[in-house]
Formats: C-alpha cells, structure tokens, sequence
C-alpha cells in the first residue's frame, strides 16, 4: 500500500487514516528542511516521505493524537494541500488530528480568530495577510506554500495584452483590499502607471467579475484561482499577466501561519503542523490528479481535470522557508510601502524578522 493511488478511486476512511497516521506518529520529524526552500520542484528530494503504511510506521507505538484547528478557504484550490494532508493521513502521521475551519470572512477576522486561538493556524495569501500582521496580530508565518493562482484578465476585444496598456481603463475586483488588486497594483507601478489614478478599480461581487467584463463596464479582471482559471477557459477572455510573470516566477504566493502562543508553548506541534502541510504541498506537486479529486469533495468548483491543470499551473513545488521566506517577505514590504499598502515608516526587515517564526530548524 502506498500514498499515492494507482487510479482514480474511492478515498481511504478517515478512521483508518487516522489509526494507520497514530501509529507513524512517534516517527522523527527530521526531514532535512534547510534554511532556504523546503525541497523544491524536481525529482531530487533530500528526503523520502514514504509511504503511509511503511514497516518502520507498522511498528511504532500507537499514541494520541493532537487536536489542531486548521483555518482555510474551502473554494481556493490553491490550498489544496490541506484537504490532501488531511484526507491522505499526513496529518495523523505527524501526530495531528485536524479541524478544518472553513474562513470566508474578512482577513482581519481570519487572523484575529488565530490570534485569540479560535483556530491554531492558517493558511492563506501572503498578499492579504501582510497589512493586518503590520498591525500586530500574535500570528507567525512558517512556510510558504506554492506560488502562483493570481491572474489578470482581459477582453479580447479590449485588445489589452499587456500591464501597461491598462492605462486609464477600469479592472474588475472582488474587494479593495484583495491580493490580486495589491498584486497587479504593483505590476501597474512597476510598468508606470499609478495603481490608484492610473486605473480605475471597480468592486464587484467575485462571481460576476467576467459579466462585468463581457457588459463593457470593464475592460479587465483580476481575481484567483478556480475562477479566473474556469473564466479564460471562455475564448473571450485573455491572460494578461499572472502572479508568476516575470520577477514573481519565484515568488511564494500562500503561506502557512500558525498562533505565536502556539509556538510559544507548543512549539512541537507548530513544527509538526508545518512539516505536514510542507509534505503535502510535495504532494500536491507529485500528483495533482489526486489532490484535485481530494479537494473537489469539498465543494471545490470545476471538474477534477480542470482542477488538477489549474494545481499544475501554480508552483507547489517551491515553498520557501527560513532566510528565503523572510527575503520575500522583505520584497513584499518595500512594495506594498510603495503602493501606500504598508506604512512608508515600515522597517520591512525588521517587519520580516517580526512576522515570521523558524519552527524547522
């Protein structure tokens, strides 16, 4: 038996994952993390996460697991590592037993409920939690996770095939503070353009987004994943730039934050909680097949094949740690300063020292 199925086909029951995941849970956590990425995209790994039912695994003693509330967004495929660690026995392996906390709300309420330990950890867009942990939130950033899941829009016939002939035309957005208006929001800068004078951003409900497009009330949308990838499968529609473009090809995009308390007086089950979305972030990357049929399960839009293309889109095999993480980090600040996303007076190096905490080493 392995981790990885064959062939489409029924998920495992949670109870056996569950019992197989205790008895692998006294295994070392030790799985060569350096400072810099966390494995990586190709075939070279400096460690094997085997199998779940491995013979070392079969004799472990049995042991309780930790109860760990996880918050996510059940309809961002982006996060798909979670369901994958949960619903494949990661998670258990590492001696977890999971609650998801399915988060819809706003960032500040998401990050207030890990705080005040509501939930014990998250994951979510590094782009939409930077400016409320600039305000102190007692949450830590541990990992990035993948890059990439952001994308701009455009009309065919608006004939926009690049940034900077957005120039005086109106975009469609989910929200003003939204990772993909603060994203492109520096892509405008960067080719020039004012992003809040140069533009118009017009906020629309996130599911009409492409109507506002295909109506000439604007002429580009930006958004995420699954959306976006469904919306340019529409031939009416061109990709004009993505959260991968350019100097961002390597850029994290989600990050995986955990309760500073947790780590305080807990800090084995921060780590142990990391190292399980970092493995099934690999996961994702090994087989987004399996990880879209996960993930679709719980509620995810699109079907299992458009799922799976949209996860081998996105770098789930890039997720930052340590001194990596934290330079991205620093990136982002000076940024969103210059987008007037962050304080100007922001030290970003000390902000990134501040937000971000080594579990792995």
């Amino acid at each position: 038996m392995t981790d990885e199925p064959k062939r489409p086909g029924p998920l495992p029951s949670r109870r056996f994952l569950l019992r197989a995941g205790a008895a692998a849970a006294a295994l070392p956590f030790g799985f060569g993390v350096s400072s810099g990425r966390a494995w990586g995209p190709g075939p070279s790994l400096p460690f094997d996460p085997g199998p779940l039912c491995s013979p070392a695994a079969a004799e472990a003693p049995a042991g309780p697991l930790k109860p760990i509330k996880l918050a996510w967004n059940a309809t961002a495929i982006c996060t798909a590592a979670a369901p994958r660690a949960k619903e494949r026995g990661i998670f258990a392996r590492h001696g977890l037993d999971v609650e998801f906390v399915n988060f819809g709300g706003s960032t500040e309420a998401l990050l207030e409920a890990i705080a005040t330990g509501k939930a014990d950890a998250g994951i979510g867009m590094a782009l939409r939690w930077l400016k409320p942990l600039e305000q102190g939130f007692d949450v830590k950033i541990t990992a990035g996770l993948h890059g990439g899941c952001l994308r701009l829009l455009a009309a065919k016939s608006a004939g926009i095939t690049e940034i900077a002939a957005l120039k005086g035309k109106t975009i469609a957005i989910s929200d003003h503070a939204s990772p993909a208006k603060n994203f492109f929001g520096l892509l405008l800068a960067k080719a020039g353009i004012d992003p809040e004078s140069g533009v118009e951003w017009r906020q629309y409900p996130a599911d009409l987004l492409n109507l506002a497009v295909e109506k000439g009330e604007a002429q580009a949308l930006a958004d995420s994943d699954p959306r976006t990838w469904i919306w340019l499968k529409d031939h009416r529609f061109a990709e004009v730039a993505t959260n991968l473009s350019g100097e961002y090809a390597s850029r994290t995009c989600c990050v995986v934050a955990v309760r500073g308390s947790l780590i305080r007086n807990d800090r084995a089950a921060a780590t142990a909680l990391t190292r399980a979305v970092l493995e099934a972030g690999h996961r994702v990357h090994e087989n987004p097949e399996d990880a879209a049929r996960i993930f679709s399960g719980y509620g995810g839009k699109g079907s299992v094949e458009d799922l799976a293309a949209m996860l081998r889109s996105q770098h789930h095999g890039d997720r930052p740690v340590g001194s990596d993480l934290k330079a991205q980090l620093v990136l982002y600040g000076d940024e969103l300063k210059q987008v007037n996303v962050l304080k100007r007076t922001t030290d970003t190096a000390k902000f990134a020292e501040r937000v971000y905490a080594d579990v792995l080493s």
